[in-house]
């Protein structure tokens, strides 16, 4: 049983297809499809069925992409094993993260690992909507997601937490709250709020904070007027007075255009995780990535 082979059944399963694995595998459609026939004559049971237009695994293919990926792992571990007596391990290592991620994080990674010598870092930014992220592995390394503080995981993956960061109410610098130290939801009632589209990280907590606003006050819907994932966007449309809307402190606390106020009576904040794959994760030269971002995470917020 090829081990390329059984790579590919995973990532048709991860990806929801076979165009969207051959992508990824910087492969053709037709030998993907030729790959997973392959297998599935070797096997002898069906690997995948046809959802709509989609390929989804089957009980069996399922079972197999778990165990192919153990065959992954078990590899990753024995080249790992060699490059452990290498003083200076080279390698590509791949790193994505969202926008306000990649602000906050990348250029400082950047500057560790090029301390390192022999790694060479391509960094990316992929920001997709939270359910998204984990399938991102499939072709990047290491990838820094974000999700709203309390919400589940991503599964499959290995989930690395790497820091809080608090989310705070913006304001322009003229509005009637900006001299206040914090506020409370009661406080934005009948406030025009800019959020991010629906599905993306904090989406659901400017709802829950604009309707709990509402709630406190008389009662009213929360009114979101505009929907920008671009936080630097929502930066210049906050200054410029047409809304508030909730940013990550870390990220824009040096901000001249706004300002930022803790919100009290809400835990508001998100986790931003490093997500790999099993098998990539075993790699020498992604650990010690890794652990220049931990260390670097841990720099702009220690641990209480």
């Amino acid at each position: 049983m090829d081990a390329r082979a059984l790579e590919t059944l995973r990532t048709v399963g991860s990806q929801g297809g076979v165009t969207a694995a051959a992508a990824v595998l910087h492969l053709t459609p037709s030998a993907v499809s030729q790959q997973v026939a392959v297998l599935q004559r070797e096997v002898g049971v069906p690997l995948t069925e046809r959802v709509g237009r989609g390929l989804r695994l089957t009980p069996a293919g399922e079972a197999l992409a778990v165990a192919g990926l153990d065959v992954a792992v078990a590899l990753e571990r024995a080249q790992a094993a060699c490059d452990a007596f290498l003083e200076r391990p080279k390698g590509t290592v791949r790193v994505s993260a969202f926008q306000s991620g990649a602000e906050l994080l990348l250029p400082g990674l950047l500057t560790r690992v090029g301390r390192l010598g022999g790694i060479t870092l391509e960094c990316t930014d992929e920001d997709v909507a939270q359910e998204d992220f984990a399938a991102l592995t499939d072709r990047i390394d290491i990838v820094v997601a974000h999700r709203p503080e309390g919400s589940p995981g991503w599964p499959g993956v290995r989930v690395v937490p790497l820091l809080r960061e608090p989310l705070d109410v913006a304001v322009a610098l003229d509005h009637p709250l900006a001299g206040r130290t914090a506020v409370e939801p009661a406080d934005l009632a009948d406030a025009d709020w800019i959020s991010v589209r629906v599905g993306f990280p904090i989406a659901a907590l400017v709802t829950e904070v604009a309707t709990r606003a509402g709630t406190e006050s008389a009662g009213t819907a929360p009114r979101i007027v505009h929907r920008v994932n671009d936080f630097h966007v929502v930066e210049a449309l906050v200054g410029a007075g047409h809304g508030i809307s909730l940013l990550p402190r870390y990220t824009f606390g040096g901000s001249t255009r706004i300002r930022l106020l803790p919100l009290e009576g809400v835990r508001a904040g998100r986790r931003i995780d490093a997500l790999l794959r099993r098998d990539r994760f075993e790699r020498v030269v992604v650990r010690r990535v890794l652990h220049e971002l931990q260390t670097l995470a841990g720099e702009i917020a220690p641990a209480p």
